[in-house]
């Protein structure tokens, strides 16, 4: 073990190093536990999200147009006696929706 100061790492921000410098070696093994448990749940958080976008991308029906996220759903409005598909989705408290096209190709 050296007897000489830890030099702290260069993509260390420089308040965070003073912080450090003026705890306790109690203080400092908690913030050093902490990080380790932060920096792991990040990593795992990053994983599923990634993770997630890949479904996404592979549960994307081909016929989805890139403006309607993948969440849609197809929905049928009749509308003056003709029936039509739309793409529906929540975009926070409001419903959206988008043509798809009849539910009868021969009534457009």
């Amino acid at each position: 073990m050296s007897y000489e100061p830890p030099t702290p790492p260069a993509e260390l921000p420089t308040d965070i190093v003073n912080t450090l410098n003026d705890s306790s070696p109690e203080l400092l093994r908690h913030v050093a536990s902490y990080a380790e448990d932060l920096a792991e749940y990040r990593e795992r958080e990053a994983r599923l999200a990634e993770k997630e976008e890949e479904n996404e991308i592979e549960e994307r029906p081909d016929d989805l147009p890139d403006d309607v996220p993948s969440k849609a759903t197809i929905t049928i409005k009749e509308i003056n006696g003709n029936r039509y598909y739309y793409w529906q989705w929540r975009d926070g408290d409001k419903i959206r929706s988008q043509y798809k096209g009849p539910v009868n190709p021969d009534e457009e």
